[in-house]
């Protein structure tokens, strides 16, 4: 079943309410076909088939118990058609590989929503940013990815 969203801010706070119901289906049916995602490590997907097949994953192998929780939301419309909606949450309930419960997480997700003919805002890019405390940017090392701070006491 197709629902209507009348905002930009609408269709994303639909986003966290289907990711936290686990819907793949409603999930799924908030992007446009050709929609963008960028996960939190670079991931890009293309399309809404494929957006739903990695929730799905995500779903099954990492998510099982989390939820995501909107702590601030800005919504900037370019035009009466597209809106730019930044987003701040939480994530907890994260599982690692060995099925242990993660610490909490911070993301900054920033939605662009698109009024589609019939007058409903849909996704059509989405990225996911992990902001790390304390760190001005990553560094990529011979021991690793890590974040790093320029910021001396």
């Amino acid at each position: 079943m197709m629902r209507s969203y009348t905002t930009g801010e609408d269709v994303t706070r639909a986003f966290f309410d289907a990711w936290n119901a686990q819907d793949l289906d409603w999930l799924a049916d908030l992007f446009v076909d050709d929609a963008d995602f960028v996960n939190v490590v670079g991931f890009w997907w293309t399309t809404r088939r494929q957006i739903r097949k990695a929730h799905d994953y995500g779903f099954r192998k990492i998510f099982q118990d989390a939820r995501v929780e909107i702590v601030a939301l800005k919504s900037r419309a370019l035009g009466k058609d597209v809106e730019v909606v930044h987003t701040v949450s939480t994530l907890v309930g994260q599982n690692d590989e060995h099925g242990i419960t993660a610490g909490q997480r911070i993301a900054v997700i920033t939605i662009v929503a698109h009024r589609q003919k019939d007058g409903g805002f849909r996704i059509v890019s989405c990225q996911n940013t992990d902001r790390v405390d304390g760190a001005d940017t990553h560094l990529n090392t011979d021991a690793g990815f890590r974040p790093a701070s320029y910021q001396v006491d």
